[in-house]
């Protein structure tokens, strides 16, 4: 029987290309979305992925979706916790409810996710929780403190947990991508783009496949012995 494995924010840019590539791997996959209901139906006709809806913000979502996959498809043994949301804005004008919805969001879902599935995990000597932070976690960015805050949060969260679960049979690891050619990214002013890329060593954006490609290699018994871990995919923009 294949293990399970959960994406969350699994149906669009990078988290559609990280439930694909698992599945293609050989992993029963359920894709969480959070609202966008004809583009999550359209992706699960198309690549015979289960779709759940909730929101990863809120913690009896979070618990109460978990069930519902177990039930379905049985335990659940990886976790990617790739849903993140920005609400951009300098801190002089930022407002206490868009601090609050991203730190929910992109940080606090961490625990939220994981904590159901955890006990789980360690009674079954097995998990691989990857948690998918972003660039400007690690050199922050000018109006995101809420978003870099939460996304820098994510690579802590990881090295202690990994720390707790090492002997338990439990990887846990951070992937920060740079910036990758996706909706949102192509919907940036060209000019906009242009200087960005050429920031880039590589000279180009990054795939969603090259990010889920990663992801796959964590999740597998290759990657067994990488735990605690942050793995810097951008082309060069940032060497940590």
């Amino acid at each position: 029987m294949s293990k399970v494995a959960v994406v969350t924010g699994g149906t669009r840019g990078i988290g559609e290309a990280i439930s694909i590539a698992l599945k293609a791997a050989g992993y029963t996959v359920a894709a969480n979305y959070a609202g966008n209901d004809e583009k999550a139906k359209a992706f699960s006709d198309e690549h015979g992925i289960a779709v759940y809806k909730w929101n990863v913000g809120d913690a009896a979502a979070c618990a109460e979706g978990l069930a519902k996959v177990e039930a379905d498809l049985g335990p659940v043994e990886i976790v990617v916790n790739n849903a993140g949301i920005t609400r951009d804005g300098m801190l002089h004008k930022m407002t206490v409810e868009q601090w609050e919805e991203v730190i929910n969001v992109d940080l606090n879902s961490m625990f939220y996710m994981t904590k159901p599935l955890i006990d789980g995990m360690r009674e079954r000597g097995f998990g691989r929780i990857i948690n998918i932070s972003s660039i400007n976690g690690q050199k922050g960015q000018m109006g995101q403190t809420n978003y870099s805050a939460a996304k820098a949060g994510v690579a802590g969260f990881s090295k202690a947990l990994a720390q707790e679960t090492a002997r338990k049979g439990i990887t846990v690891n951070t992937i920060c991508p740079g910036y990758i050619d996706t909706d949102m990214v192509a919907a940036v002013p060209e000019k906009v783009l242009e200087s960005i890329i050429a920031g880039i060593p590589v000279g180009r954006l990054g795939k969603a496949s090259e990010i889920a490609a990663m992801v796959t290699f964590l999740a597998s018994e290759e990657g067994a012995f990488i735990t605690g871990a942050t793995m810097t995919v951008n082309g060069g923009q940032y060497m940590a």
